[in-house]
């Protein structure tokens, strides 16, 4: 049961992770090679606000705001697609060092989503389900926001800007605000994710976004293949 409980909740971590990259790879058809260190972004501004006493609920909107800066900086350099991620990359590896402070952060000390007051005083046989009630209810939010987002005239946009740009410009729309606001909602789900990560493993550490990329790509392409009777 222990173990299980283990794969449901970093499953469920790793959910949110694949709802940002989905974004990037299946509706905008844009190669982002930032996950691998926007992913470690989000923790990184969590290990800095948690260690300084904030409480634990604020990291995730700033998180968010983090991670959706790096997709504003994918169009405006006009560079390729391809070698935009491959720069932010490796630059946010730099970012996230000064923004931690140091390679490794340790939280054991100080509260978490998971680890506070009011998790304590739950009944004790509850204890140990609340870490995935809550990482349920956090990835069951972001879909049905993203859900909700996508049934708009803004998200029927960003659909086109991945299938015709040629469209969305014959609209008289600009498909580079489009794309910014794409690749600004992927790459804040993405530090969500890392910050929900952070906090769930109770430490920050430089190389914790390595392989983040691949698996968010097997995830949503396994999970579209498995479930594309359901589209």
């Amino acid at each position: 049961m222990a173990q299980l409980l283990g794969v449901l909740e970093q499953g469920l971590i790793y959910a949110v992770l694949a709802l940002g990259v989905y974004i990037t790879f299946k509706i905008l058809d844009f190669p982002d090679m930032t996950v691998d260190s926007s992913f470690p972004l989000g923790a990184a501004v969590t290990a800095l606000m948690i260690s300084n006493g904030v409480n634990p609920l604020l990291t995730l909107p700033a998180s968010l705001l983090a991670g959706a800066l790096t997709g504003v900086i994918h169009v405006r350099f006009h560079l390729r697609d391809l070698l935009s991620g491959i720069i932010m990359m490796t630059g946010l590896y730099s970012v996230n060092l000064h923004i931690a402070g140091r390679a490794n952060v340790q939280l054991f000390s100080f509260n978490t989503l998971f680890k506070n007051e009011l998790v304590s005083a739950l009944p004790a046989n509850v204890q140990p389900y609340a870490p995935v009630i809550l990482m349920a209810l956090v990835a069951l939010l972001v879909k049905a926001l993203m859900d909700a987002y996508l049934a708009t005239r803004s998200g029927f946009l960003l659909r086109a800007t991945g299938d015709n740009p040629t469209l969305v410009a014959s609209l008289a729309k600009d498909s580079g605000k489009v794309k910014i606001l794409g690749l600004a909602i992927a790459n804040a789900l993405v530090a969500l994710s890392g910050c929900i990560m952070c906090q769930y493993q109770r430490y920050f550490d430089i190389s914790m976004g390595t392989g983040t990329l691949v698996l968010a790509v097997a995830s949503v392409i396994v999970g579209t293949q498995l479930l594309r009777g359901l589209r």
